[in-house]
């Protein structure tokens, strides 16, 4: 199956909001990144999103060349092409672009999804983010609101975030803001609904003291009732179809209870990255050590090209990480619930 039409991913995302479920959303870096989500995602039976950071597509076009936008486009359209070999649906999407970044990553990718829609195609991407937590609401909204014009035009969803998501995660550097930017007021959240939503669908990445990186259960407080009591105002005041769909960052360390009240709240994406950066890394360090005399030509020796071929140990990363997504599918219920019908 091809990546999910406009359509298709407003129905997965209405399925998850009516199913109480939530898709993994996978920051990808390369070919063996994608490759493990898709095998994922199919295994479980689960629908799922695919995100590209300014980090991610920059890495992707190679050290030589450097852009983000351009790497970005590389990994969407092979996405693009691999996923036609899968039985699920799965979305483009693109994470954390600061305001800085609109006019050289955001906007060239709108670019490249014109050029696709005036060829009888799809947009490239499906959705994106545009982060303004770095300014202030009214500043980040009226940002936010241009874009959603812009991509609703192009049957995109756009993400917005109000509050900050603390800690460190390519290049996304929150570690020294006060504690109560990391928590949406209610307030915030009917400020976001109003402006927006007569614009197009977003999506909201409200914060409740989530944390990007990787922490010991215990460690990072959420307060899911933020969202609890967000989605109350809004619906209080404009019915219940208002219910935002919102989008959960840093959920590395999280308990299931806590998880699963997320979800009861209308979480309905779960930004997967720092677990899966792991699970891709571990399996390649335990081969290197394994193999250690093979892949090292130490005094005059050889080696043995078996260890040292690169597909040797990215195969065993693809399927670790393919393994962690199976669990994050299951864990967010979205596993056995694809829409898809071939």
């Amino acid at each position: 199956m091809p990546v999910a039409t406009p359509e298709q991913y407003e129905q997965m995302l209405d399925a998850a909001q009516k199913g109480g479920y939530a898709y993994p959303a996978i920051n990808i870096t390369s070919l063996t990144t994608a490759n493990g989500a898709l095998k994922a995602f199919a295994e479980a039976k689960s629908d799922g999103i695919i995100q590209v950071s300014t980090g991610g597509g920059q890495f992707a076009s190679g050290t030589a060349v450097a852009d983000a936008a351009f790497g970005a486009i590389v990994l969407a359209e092979a996405v693009h092409r691999l996923a036609e070999k899968y039985d699920i649906l799965v979305a483009l999407h693109t994470d954390h672009c600061h305001p800085d970044k609109v006019d050289s990553f955001l906007r060239p990718l709108l670019d490249a999804s014109r050029e696709r829609i005036a060829q009888g195609k799809g947009p490239l991407f499906q959705s994106h983010m545009f982060d303004g937590s770095v300014v202030d609401l009214d500043e980040n909204l009226k940002i936010s609101a241009e874009l959603l014009k812009e991509c609703a035009e192009l049957n995109i969803i756009l993400e917005v975030e109000a509050g900050c998501v603390g800690g460190e995660e390519d290049g996304h550097d929150t570690s020294g803001l006060p504690a109560e930017k990391l928590y949406t007021t209610p307030e915030d959240m009917l400020q976001v609904y109003e402006t927006l939503h007569p614009i197009g669908r977003f999506m909201f990445a409200a914060t409740f003291g989530n944390v990007h990186g990787a922490y010991k259960p215990g460690a990072v407080k959420l307060k899911p009732t933020i969202l609890r009591d967000g989605q109350k105002v809004v619906t209080d005041k404009h019915g219940a179809d208002a219910e935002m769909d919102l989008v959960f960052h840093g959920g590395s360390g999280t308990s299931p209870e806590d998880l699963q009240e997320t979800l009861d709240y209308g979480v309905i994406k779960m930004n997967i990255d720092t677990d899966t950066q792991y699970a891709f890394s571990r399996p390649v360090v335990k081969h290197m050590c394994e193999n250690i005399e093979g892949m090292l030509k130490i005094d005059g020796e050889v080696g043995n090209k078996k260890n040292y071929d690169p597909r040797s140990y990215l195969k065993k990363a693809e399927q670790s990480l393919c393994e962690r997504m199976i669990q994050a599918c299951n864990e967010l219920f979205s596993a056995r619930k694809s829409i898809y019908q071939g």
